[in-house]
């Protein structure tokens, strides 16, 4: 018996080792709030000093591990809640309201996400058996953290550090990362989003060709063309996956893109409205209005005080 509690002692001593290790790098390479790039391709660093309101954004297919600090993200009116014993892996693009629940400036929310390369995905498929697991399985999913997996994503941290290092090593370590993720609990989400014949993999053409797309008037025949679907499946499937229509969808993602060209290119709102395919700016600017609470100049102004916000309060 003393043995087996010494097994699990290590191991929960590996993990708080582990996850430690990766919010001291993070917290190094993150000097600002936000959600920044580095110098590994795919791999995005975030931190946040306060919680935040629920925000919509775009998930890409990604693996997001929290070293600090807890988020719960919510789709189709299904909440996941996530931290630093919990992983979260999205297989397609979703557009989703995230929310920091526990963040504070002593002790900011400190998570990695990894990019899903599609590429390296279809070969390590091919090289196992490529049979198609049954069932329908999420998009979205959150699991407990694995010590493998957790120690691959701290050693890919460990090149921001050692960058001569990152050409040789940061692709080796992603491939690693992708076949410990297809051999866990969500290997057949993975399957399912990467094969052709699957409502997951016929969904994840379409939402492609939304974003591709994303400027032009949205004609659902052309998208079930595209995802090689019916129109009545494609609805159907489409909602179940993502939790919206594909107007929905389409909309979302426009308006999420508006956003983001008013805050990293400072474009006014008629611009950034015009950017992503308005024709109407009172018409971009009531939906705007409707998805993120408040009118672009107010929302932008709201986001650009934040930080000076987080700042104040940290120094009383």
């Amino acid at each position: 018996m003393s043995g087996v509690a010494g097994q699990v002692q290590t191991a929960e001593y590996n993990f708080m080792s582990i996850t430690m290790e990766m919010a001291q790098i993070i917290a190094r390479h993150t000097p600002e709030q936000g959600y920044q790039p580095c110098a590994i391709g795919g791999l995005w660093l975030i931190r946040t000093d306060t919680p935040s309101l629920p925000v919509p954004t775009v998930y890409d297919p990604s693996l997001c591990i929290i070293v600090q600090g807890a988020k719960t993200v919510s789709v189709g009116g299904r909440s996941l809640f996530y931290d630093e014993a919990n992983y979260l892996i999205a297989s397609v693009d979703l557009a989703l309201v995230g929310h920091v629940v526990t963040a504070s400036p002593d002790r900011p929310y400190l998570c990695c996400k990894i990019d899903l390369d599609p590429t390296v995905l279809a070969e390590l498929i091919m090289a196992e058996d490529g049979a198609l697991p049954p069932g329908e399985p999420p998009a979205l999913a959150v699991h407990p953290s694995d010590p493998a997996l957790l120690d691959a994503a701290c050693r890919l941290l460990r090149l921001l550090d050692t960058p001569q290092a990152i050409p040789a090593l940061a692709p080796l370590i992603r491939r690693e990362i992708l076949y410990r993720l297809l051999i866990g609990p969500h290997g057949a989400m993975l399957r399912h989003a990467a094969s052709a014949d699957s409502h997951l993999g016929q969904i994840s053409r379409a939402i492609a060709w939304i974003r591709e797309h994303m400027r032009e008037q949205l004609r659902i025949a052309d998208v079930a063309r595209a995802a090689r679907m019916s129109v009545s499946s494609l609805h159907q499937h489409f909602k179940t996956i993502t939790g919206l229509t594909p107007l929905q969808y389409h909309k979302q993602l426009r308006l999420q893109e508006a956003r983001n060209l008013m805050i990293a290119a400072g474009m006014s709102a008629g611009s950034a409205g015009f950017a992503v395919g308005y024709d109407s700016p009172s018409q971009f600017s009531r939906e705007y209005r409707r998805l993120f609470g408040a009118p672009p100049r107010s929302d932008i102004a709201r986001l650009e005080l934040a930080p000076m916000l987080a700042a104040q309060q940290a120094s009383h």
